[in-house]
């Protein structure tokens, strides 16, 4: 969940305790699939089991994603129990993403390219990958809300709201209510307005309305963009030739799509997704899951099973093996809420692929993990531009040296600064407190935006 490289010199002792911490949040009553005793085919039938369909009520994890994900976790697409209001949510948001396949591309390449007319073409550049992208995502994602360009103000409080939330679920930042608060507010005063050209869902109030679309867009679309499009370069910054074939041939669907799928097996952009048991499941003859189990399924363990050298990025072992039949499910699965993106995402991934290689050549001596909780340092090299391979040398070694010891002090970081968040969204408990009032006849209030940074 939290993220983090583990090299050789972080002290295991804090990595393990790092991750025990998280694995207490869950409670007793929690079994993470696959495992070493019920495997890949049992991940796919509990995940696709009609009574895996509990999303937040129950679980201890749900407070600490609602208090990461706050304001509004409660209205959030992820989060929404079953029943009417998720599915009045879920087809507003299919309304507002069903464009054309031309129109998202075009969107998507205008948007990136946008964001690299400002980087200079007559020198290497050194960037952080997600953060040099996620602007451009930000301004996809207001166009495809308000259907105008984006405003350079919208796009500040977008990016600052989004890198809050994704540097407090990384734990390698404490959260800042009051900074993701004055997105909230102008998007109030856009959705009081009028300004957006939808319905938005019925079964909301107006100040969930607005909720739920700075959580499903500006958060979640935000977030998980910049992170897939900074794996994807970063994995091509580590493998020239197959950067190489596609920048050679960068209209070539196919391969592209390769390299996609292959990025998103090898570093998936969820490490553990829940889901809380409404009725018994069976694991297998002897074993049933209660209800009000809460199940954790592991999509890095889940796509490290039935390949070949499942720890190697290798895009060609795509090219006899279909997506329906690996275990790839980079979006979620059908029969259970998969993500709404499912259709937009490859598209406006490819256009923005194509844009940076058809300026840069990438490189990057950066590890690459799961979380990038780096944010992926990388070069950019420009076409054209010849830079003295000295110069070259030394950046490379420096991205690498820098990138060590900051594995370092940010390992002591999100252990630190997981264990004040866990800790403090214990004491909120805004999901609990959530469902507790709606037992009991009260009107639901979501505590977790509520205090100082923390």
């Amino acid at each position: 969940m939290s993220g983090g490289t583990e090299t050789w010199w972080l002290p295991r002792a804090v990595v393990a305790l790092r991750v025990r911490i998280f694995e207490k949040v869950n409670g007793d009553r929690a079994v993470t699939l696959p495992n070493a005793t019920h495997g890949p085919e049992v991940f796919e039938r509990v995940y696709a089991h009609p009574a895996a369909n509990g999303r937040s009520e129950g679980a201890g994890l749900s407070d600490l994603f609602w208090y990461w994900l706050a304001p509004g976790p409660e209205v959030h697409q992820e989060h929404l129990e079953p029943g009417e209001r998720y599915e009045d949510v879920a087809a507003t948001t299919r309304r507002i993403v069903a464009r054309s396949s031309e129109e998202l591309t075009a969107a998507a390449a205008r948007a990136v390219a946008g964001v690299l007319d400002t980087l200079p073409d007559d020198r290497v550049g050194l960037v952080r990958l997600r953060d040099l992208v996620m602007p451009a995502w930000a301004e996809f994602a207001y166009e495809l809300v308000f259907r105008e360009p984006c405003p350079p103000r919208a796009r500040e409080l977008i990016v600052a709201h989004a890198d809050d939330v994704v540097t407090a679920l990384k734990c390698t930042g404490l959260r800042h209510p009051r900074r993701r608060a004055r997105l909230t507010e102008y998007l109030r005063e856009r959705v009081a307005a009028g300004d957006v050209p939808y319905r938005l869902p019925a079964s909301l109030s107006p100040a969930e309305q607005v909720h739920y679309l700075q959580g499903t867009f500006f958060n979640t679309a935000v977030v998980q963009l910049s992170e897939a499009t900074a794996h994807v370069l970063l994995a091509l910054a580590h493998h020239p030739r197959v950067q190489g074939r596609l920048a050679a041939a960068p209209e070539d669907d196919r391969y592209l799509t390769r390299v996609l799928d292959e990025t998103m097996r090898r570093y998936p952009l969820f490490g553990i997704a829940h889901r809380v048991t409404t009725g018994e499941i069976p694991l297998d003859d002897e074993t049933v899951l209660p209800a009000g189990t809460v199940v954790c399924f592991s999509y890095p363990d889940y796509h490290a099973t039935g390949y070949d050298r499942p720890d190697v990025f290798d895009p060609d072992r795509w090219t006899a093996l279909a997506a329906r039949d690996a275990h790839h499910i980079p979006y979620g699965v059908a029969r259970n809420r998969p993500c709404p993106a499912w259709r937009l995402s490859p598209l406006v991934l490819r256009a923005a692929v194509r844009e940076v290689l058809g300026r840069f050549r990438l490189d990057s001596t950066a590890s690459h993990t799961r979380s990038i909780p780096h944010r992926a340092p990388c070069l950019l090299i420009p076409h054209g531009l010849t830079p003295a391979s000295r110069r070259v040398r030394a950046l490379r070694t420096f991205v690498r040296l820098r990138d060590g010891v900051e594995d370092v002090t940010r390992g002591v970081r999100q252990l630190v600064l997981g264990t004040v968040m866990v800790l403090h969204a214990r004491r909120l408990r805004p999901a609990g407190r959530y469902f507790d009032e709606r037992r009991t006849g009260g009107c639901p209030v979501v505590h977790a935006a509520e205090g100082g940074r923390g």
